[in-house]
């Protein structure tokens, strides 16, 4: 992950999921949200959520650990959360993760980004001020023979009906959008 001090939570996450992963995965849910001590800074805590209104959303799902105890843990360490409205995560975003290990099963294996839009944050919750996005972006990148096809969805921090694929974009779009250059070694 990358760390963005000034709004205390990652700027992006990025893993592999494979199919292996998504079929053997028989880790509990473990709950167990605490500060990330490697964030040399400090990290966000469960203070800064609490009576926000706020959910704190996974950026690297734990539905995607289940394949290790470790891994679950860590999916809980406050630099994986980001705020999000409940109605956004129980939702259309656990939507798009639930479609990702599907998408992991059928491919094999997947890379996938995930983060916070934060170019324009105007909240910011607890004492050490957790900026509110009003926007997620994922990336995900076929990597089975021949692979290497690509998709990235971009999903308002809101309640949405609308289908996955009405949130879908270019990679190209959304690295205009972000800034990043998320595969700045691979050819165009």
């Amino acid at each position: 992950l990358g760390y963005n001090e000034k709004y205390e939570q990652a700027s992006w996450v990025a893993y592999v999921l494979t199919r292996e992963e998504v079929e053997s995965g028989t880790i509990n849910r473990t709950d167990n949200f605490r500060a990330d001590t490697s964030i040399s800074t400090g990290s966000a805590d469960l203070a800064d959520y609490r009576g926000s209104g706020y959910d704190r959303g996974h950026l690297a799902p734990a539905g995607d650990m289940k394949w290790n105890g470790e891994a679950m843990s860590e999916s809980f360490l406050m630099s994986n959360m980001s705020p999000q409205t409940p109605s956004f995560n129980r939702g259309i975003w656990r939507s798009l993760e639930s479609s990702v290990r599907a998408w992991a099963i059928e491919k094999d294996s997947i890379y996938v980004i995930s983060g916070p839009l934060l170019g324009s944050i105007d909240t910011l919750i607890g004492l050490n001020e957790v900026g509110v996005p009003d926007s997620y972006f994922k990336v995900l990148v076929d990597l089975s023979p021949p692979g290497h096809s690509m998709i990235a969805f971009i999903l308002p921090n809101a309640r949405s009906s609308e289908e996955l694929m009405q949130f879908a974009i270019s990679v190209d779009s959304l690295e205009i959008i972000t800034g990043y250059n998320f595969f700045a070694s691979a050819p165009e």
